[in-house]
């Protein structure tokens, strides 16, 4: 089993949950092989991927985006990656400004923050 990962150790490597890795799997975002035992086996390249999985959905996309954008995107183990559709890009680039206008926002809230923590500080002395 060289070069092939059990879900203990890939969610070892990535910090995702085993259950999490079984969710993707059901969302076909990750592609296990299975051993002779049944068990699941994974490349070494899944490590990248599933952080990829991690980062896309901590950018606010769902199950079903990351599903069609993740075959666009070249994993680390060189393997073919297909074009995006024009479609697809589109859909990129509305999530792109989605998330431009939450950076917006979140510096916004920082500000106040920073005022907030200002006033707070200058009670205290």
């Amino acid at each position: 089993m060289s070069g092939a990962l059990r879900i203990g150790e890939l969610a070892g490597r990535t910090g995702v949950s085993p259950r999490s890795l079984r969710y993707y799997e059901e969302q076909g975002l990750l592609d296990p092989t299975r051993s002779a035992g049944g068990h699941r086996t994974y490349p070494v390249g899944a490590v990248d991927r599933v952080i990829r999985i991690q980062e896309l959905f901590a950018a606010g996309l769902s199950s079903a985006k990351i599903s069609e954008i993740l075959p666009c995107m070249r994993d680390t183990d060189g393997g073919p990656n297909e074009r995006a559709t024009p479609r697809l890009v589109e859909t990129l680039l509305a999530e792109r400004h989605r998330i431009d206008r939450q950076i917006v926002e979140m510096e916004r809230t920082r500000g106040v923050l920073d005022e907030v923590i200002a006033n707070a500080a200058g009670e205290h002395e």
